[in-house]
């Protein structure tokens, strides 16, 4: 099979992080027998600083070209002082919005040789395997007006919530799809005892829900969602939410795997052009210095494979080689505990390749005495 990826390193610790993404993708597209053509855009901080702009045309008809999207990160205290058009994420929200990147689904598993690296108990990380499905391309960051004013002296700002009514049910939709070949369980978060957007929301999922009789649905305030992922993240299967709840709920879910750089994601589209990319942000106290986690860019990856190429079997072959090798004691630096010798980001990204190997070889073996 031949397919064609737009890959937008970004800013900071991007660059390393999807140079190890493109290496693992090259070993699975020899081991499986396929065509993989990387092509390179720029965006964010990068992108201004070579051609004035976050989101330069020939990346989003780079992006448009092909059949899915890498990205790395965006972002960074050098571009701090940029006019608000001119901020690194404006780059990233623009091309969400012309892509039609509407959901961003980010799964959030808790591997059981990890639990000793986050903040929270054994019996509370038990089970925990939910999916976070945000939606990304209205809400507060793209609602109109959003400006800052001076009127007699007194400064003000506003920012406005907008969601139309079928922007909501798509979302939703997704949600109840997501849920029917999981454990079948959707808790929709609101605030619909304050804003009238989520009433809105709230409604919606009722009839959405009409649709999917084998799907339990509950309702949460987004307040009590963020306790309930720090008391008691098992109960969650899949959780849909707003933009900007969304965006917090997610991060905050990141502290039950221990690490920023353990959480994948995709965003996807009506038209079947997806984008995928790690949680974390660029981390510019780290770039190139070969620190960074990489298994989040290449957790990513493999959700490329599985949701927009179908490639299942591939997918699965680079999760048996992060879990091996997570298992075996491997980290890098945001992983390892105080006695442990941590990775680079090369050196990690060698360990996978070499797990992929030898897993193909097993199979192999395993195939030839079938």
């Amino acid at each position: 099979m031949k397919k064609t990826i737009a890959m937008l390193p970004g800013d900071g610790i991007g660059k390393e992080v999807m140079q190890g993404a493109r290496e693992v993708l090259s070993v699975i597209a020899e081991q499986f027998g396929h065509e993989f053509i990387f092509t390179s855009g720029s965006i964010g901080g990068s992108a201004i600083d070579q051609q004035g702009v976050p989101l330069p045309a020939e990346t989003l008809e780079l992006c448009r070209s092909a059949d899915a999207v890498l990205l790395g990160a965006v972002g960074g205290p050098k571009w701090d002082k940029e006019s608000p058009d001119r901020r690194p994420e404006r780059g990233l929200l623009a091309l969400r919005k012309e892509l039609g990147l509407y959901a961003n689904v980010r799964p959030v598993k808790a591997y059981d040789c990890l639990n000793g690296h986050s903040p929270f108990k054994q019996s509370v990380l038990e089970g925990v395997d939910l999916v976070i499905v945000r939606e990304l391309t209205g809400g507060l960051y793209f609602g109109k007006p959003s400006e800052r004013s001076s009127d007699g002296g007194k400064e003000s700002a506003v920012d406005t919530l907008y969601y139309t009514k079928e922007e909501v049910r798509r979302i939703l939709q997704s949600a109840f799809e997501i849920a029917s070949e999981r454990r079948r369980k959707v808790t929709s978060v609101d605030k619909a005892n304050v804003l009238e957007s989520s009433r809105m929301w709230r409604e919606t999922a009722e009839e959405v829900k009409a649709s999917f009789p084998d799907v339990e649905l509950e309702h949460m305030l987004v307040d009590n969602a963020a306790m309930q992922l720090i008391k008691n993240p098992a109960q969650f299967d899949v959780l849909v939410t707003e933009n900007m709840f969304g965006d917090i709920l997610s991060d905050e879910a990141s502290v039950l795997t221990g690490s920023l750089g353990m959480l994948p994601s995709s965003s996807l589209s009506m038209s079947g052009l997806h984008l995928y990319e790690p949680v974390h942000g660029s981390a510019p106290d780290i770039a190139g210095e070969n620190k960074a986690n990489p298994l989040a860019m290449i957790l990513s990856a493999a959700m490329m494979l599985r949701t927009s190429f179908g490639m299942e079997e591939e997918a699965q072959a680079v999760e048996r080689a992060v879990q091996h090798v997570l298992d075996a004691g491997k980290r890098t630096g945001d992983l390892a505990m105080d006695k442990e010798h941590p990775l680079s980001t090369a050196e990690m990204v060698e360990e996978i390749k070499e797990s992929l190997a030898d897993d193909n070889a097993i199979l192999h073996i395993m195939e030839a005495y079938a």
